[in-house]
């Protein structure tokens, strides 16, 4: 066959083919609607006022006056709205910003929240302000404000955040759809414990001769500690990642801790909570089966939280699954992502 007898030959096959493809695509556009409906929806405004990008700020009443605390809105899904509680103490949202890489192509809702004195949030000194009781009905004052309810609410703690998830799902249950605690066990004494008995013990044991010589003198500023810390505890067990390629997100966060609210709840010894901090008593392990919301419980292999033991609490409330990351430390959201955000998006859209 010449070459423009075989031209012509194509001719009405290649008009057939697109004819075909034409009526295909003609025939059915409500994929392609309905995807820029979710799209609609999703970025929707959440009020018909001022926009200020998702923010609003929240007045808290304590029993030393009002305090203003930042909140931001990502995203708009009427029955999946997940209200972040970042770690620390005092930590802020800021480690928290990975979850714009994955959650908005979910079309999950979430709020970022910096807690007071945390953050974007004000930041008042009195030492009374940081206990756990007050916390809890805090949150509870922001749940009312932002306008979340059963139907909806989804509470994600991580690290001091799960222990402040805990508490609030203890007390106001009846709010929330859903639970999550990322790298947190439920008991204090238990968490030092691991870090004392397990964790140091990884150690090189020189090295960790220096870091308890410089905690029994307290010295906790000496540049020296940190310096022994991070490539021997940060770099295994927080984030392991080298901390010159740690994530600016993450980096930003710790730059802004408010350290007196840390050192007043946490302690300032990285290994478990000591000294007079005021959570190193906390334990809620055996009031877990009172928690009877879907809870998901996410733990990792190389945490500083023991995997083991948030194995056990999945199976201690009424309705737990448990998620382990193989790969990742304490901020799994960033050591083994695909696992972290795999896991937690199915858990949101379950049911949804």
């Amino acid at each position: 066959m010449k070459l423009n007898q075989f031209r012509s030959s194509l001719l009405p096959v290649t008009f057939a083919v697109l004819l075909i493809g034409m009526s295909v695509a003609g025939c059915d556009p409500k994929p392609n609607a309905d995807k820029a409906n979710a799209l609609q929806t999703y970025f929707a405004p959440a009020d018909t006022g001022m926009q200020t990008g998702g923010v609003k700020i929240i007045p808290i009443k304590t029993p030393k006056g009002t305090f203003n605390v930042w909140t931001k809105r990502i995203g708009n899904n009427p029955t999946v709205k997940v209200l972040i509680l970042h770690g620390g103490p005092g930590a802020g949202h800021e480690a928290y910003e990975v979850f714009e890489s994955f959650l908005p192509k979910e079309g999950i809702e979430f709020i970022y929240y910096d807690q007071l004195g945390a953050g974007n949030s004000d930041r008042p000194t009195d030492k009374s302000l940081w206990v756990l009781p007050r916390f809890v009905d805090e949150l509870e004052q922001v749940r009312v404000a932002l306008g979340l309810n059963k139907d909806n609410f989804y509470l994600y703690g991580h690290s001091w955040g799960g222990i402040l998830g805990i508490e609030y799902a203890l007390k106001y249950g009846q709010n929330i759809r859903g639970l999550i605690i990322s790298d947190m066990m439920s008991s204090a004494p238990a968490y030092s414990r691991y870090a004392n008995e397990v964790l140091a013990k990884q150690m090189d044991p020189k090295v960790l001769a220096e870091i308890k010589a410089l905690e029994a003198k307290g010295d906790f500023a000496n540049p020296h500690y940190m310096e022994l810390l991070l490539p021997n505890y940060y770099e295994k067990h927080i984030c392991r990642i080298p901390t010159a390629q740690w994530p600016e997100p993450l980096n930003r966060g710790f730059s802004k801790i408010n350290q007196e609210q840390y050192v007043t709840m946490q302690g300032p010894s990285e290994f478990g909570m000591a000294g007079n901090a005021n959570l190193k008593n906390w334990d809620r392990s055996k009031d877990l089966p009172k928690i009877t919301v879907p809870t998901l419980v996410i733990g990792a292999t190389h945490d500083t939280m023991d995997p083991k033991h948030m194995e056990w609490m999945a199976g201690q409330v009424k309705n737990g699954t448990f998620l382990v990351c193989p790969n990742g430390s304490h901020f799994a959201m960033y050591d083994d992502q695909q696992t972290y955000f795999t896991g937690l998006t199915s858990f949101l859209k379950k049911g949804n």
